[in-house]
């Protein structure tokens, strides 16, 4: 089986996709090929998405906001929608999941920690269940 490949999509690429892809890289590692893109990426990382990763142990410092490509969609197992509604190139053949999440630019640490979690309880959802479906017979 094909090492599955997720990638997490939102409109600047700077806070919500950028922690999922964060946690995904954490949980699974190698297993799952992680991601990240936006329709009309920021120029940095969101660096109150960085704090409240970094309670979490997990440094993202070093992401980049990038922009979505065909090439990226189509080569994905799952893409992950968040918040980009039609901003998101939508490909047939691809699975999407949309996750309603609030957009954290702009928001205190104390509102972005409820995102965090969210996403975070998210991401342990979708690598368990890949996971699971890369080591069926």
């Amino acid at each position: 089986m094909t090492r599955p490949s997720v990638l997490f999509m939102c409109v600047h690429n700077a806070g919500r996709s950028q922690m999922a892809a964060g946690y995904l890289q954490a949980f699974a590692g190698d297993r799952i090929e992680v991601r990240s893109a936006g329709s009309q990426p920021a120029e940095h990382v969101n660096p109150v998405a960085v704090e409240a990763m970094a309670e979490d142990g997990i440094d993202i410092t070093g992401a980049q906001p990038r922009v979505i490509t065909p090439e990226a969609v189509e080569a994905s197992t799952v893409v992950v929608t968040m918040g980009c509604g039609d901003e998101c190139p939508y490909y047939p053949g691809v699975r999407y999941l949309d996750w309603q999440l609030d957009d954290p630019a702009g928001l205190s640490i104390e509102a972005v920690r409820p995102i965090r979690d969210g996403i975070r309880h998210r991401v342990q959802i979708l690598v368990a269940e890949l996971l699971d479906q890369s080591t069926a017979p």
